[in-house]
């Protein structure tokens, strides 16, 4: 076994010397991973500009074997494990508050006045990869709604936003704030990339998920007439899913019956596929520099990090340094997906997802020039799914790249969302949106 893990070591190893050589003009950034305030960022923070990590570690075979990964909770009471740091104060104050609430209260939203016009509320927290935060709605998002029983109905939903591999916080903001400002609860899932060479079958990252999924049920069943809506982002978001989905089916079957809807953006592919598993890394490691989250539109310009082929009509091909770190990474997970533990692990959160949804409507958002999850994976899934009997619907953004739809086409994106949610998931908003 020794020797196996060394084997494995050696094409990992070659694959950060790649992504490193490749992406060194990023390091001052990677470094400013660990700061302790996260900076604003501008809504025009982009999916490729998610993975950001700030050192490349050597692994032991159970490394980089994760089909998801995430950070550990960062709390200041470790008698609360269910409950983010984030729930103990503002970080604008100088310290903490003293008053510890109970794991699910804050998220009981109390109308505000008429006059009162203060923005959504983020519960912060003094690190930028806090396992997972809640958005607070929009307090004014209640006057807009049209109808109290609309207002009611937004307020006692929460969103759960499922990143992809390597989003970091500020990456899912954009897609929290449009939820908050219409009047949902959110919560963001995200872990570094520094954790994915950390990940363990049944170790720390599935123990984390767990947390998570506690908290949810917890919320959803402190009251009758709490629900759950997930949106989740590439394969990773979509495996993470169904970890959670998994956790469910075991704590209380009545929980799935709480999942009103589900939205689908870059993925599935539901196999272990060697070549998606390694566009994916490439992607995360080389960020903007990866052909992967370049778009239709972007590649009929002439650039220097992508080799063109004029008027073939064939897909243009990533430059030598990314082509190299494509071909190690897809060597490396040809071996790794094939390993019993992770092999079977894999295969029954696939089975599950494929077979064991719960009865909700799915949305599906994808694109014919993503160069991580074939558009045609997604298309013959949504096929299947519909055979099975879900309500589903999927949307083709044609140019975008990968996880970076919204950002260019946002009117498309929230029409689809805004559509999906009022005529499928909350149909009492339907007449008054």
């Amino acid at each position: 076994m020794a020797s196996l893990a060394g084997l494995l070591h050696r094409p990992l190893s070659a694959a950060a010397a790649v992504a490193v050589a490749t992406a060194s003009s990023d390091l001052p950034e990677r470094f400013s991973h660990n700061k302790l305030s996260e900076p604003n960022v501008s809504p025009q923070s982009t999916a490729s500009d998610a993975p950001d990590y700030s050192v490349v570690r050597r692994a032991s075979v159970a490394g980089l074997l994760s089909p998801f990964a995430n950070a550990s909770p960062v709390m200041q009471n470790s008698n609360l494990p269910h409950v983010p740091r984030s729930l103990y104060g503002f970080s604008s104050a100088p310290i903490a508050s003293p008053l510890i609430l109970a794991p699910y209260q804050y998220a009981k939203i109390v109308r505000p006045p008429p006059d009162h016009d203060e923005p959504a509320s983020t519960i912060p927290s003094s690190s930028s990869d806090t396992l997972y935060r809640w958005h607070l709605p929009d307090p004014r998002a209640s006057r807009n709604s049209g109808s109290d029983t609309c207002s009611s109905t937004k307020s006692r939903t929460v969103v759960v936003l499922l990143g992809w591999l390597g989003a970091r916080q500020k990456h899912l903001k954009r897609y929290a704030d449009w939820y908050t400002s219409r009047g949902y609860n959110v919560v963001t899932f995200t872990f570094p990339m520094s954790e994915v060479v950390s990940y363990k079958v049944g170790g720390k990252a599935e123990k984390d998920l767990e947390l998570l999924a506690d908290h949810l049920a917890g919320w959803v069943s402190e009251e009758i007439g709490k629900n759950l809506v997930f949106h989740t982002f590439s394969n990773t978001g979509w495996l993470t899913y169904g970890v959670i989905l998994e956790k469910f089916r075991k704590q209380d079957l009545s929980l799935m019956e709480k999942i009103k809807g589900c939205i689908v953006d870059s993925a599935p592919v539901a196999a272990p596929d060697p070549q998606v598993w390694a566009s994916g890394f490439s992607a995360a490691f080389l960020k903007k520099q990866s052909i992967a989250t370049k778009g239709t539109a972007e590649l009929k310009l002439s650039r220097m990090d992508v080799i063109p082929i004029a008027d073939s009509g064939l897909e243009p091909k990533p430059a030598a340094t990314e082509a190299a770190l494509l071909a190690v990474l897809e060597k490396f997970f040809e071996v790794v997906l094939k390993l019993p533990a992770v092999n079977r692990r894999l295969s029954d959160i696939l089975r599950l997802l494929s077979k064991e949804q719960p009865k909700c409507p799915q949305l599906y958002i994808y694109s014919s020039a993503d160069r991580v999850i074939p558009a045609k994976s997604v298309e013959s899934f949504v096929e299947r799914q519909r055979r099975a009997g879900h309500e589903v619907r999927a949307c083709d953004f044609v140019s975008s790249p990968h996880v970076d739809h919204f950002r260019n086409h946002p009117a498309l994106y929230t029409s689809q969302l805004t559509t999906f949610l009022e005529e499928c998931v909350l149909t009492c908003c339907k007449d008054s949106s």
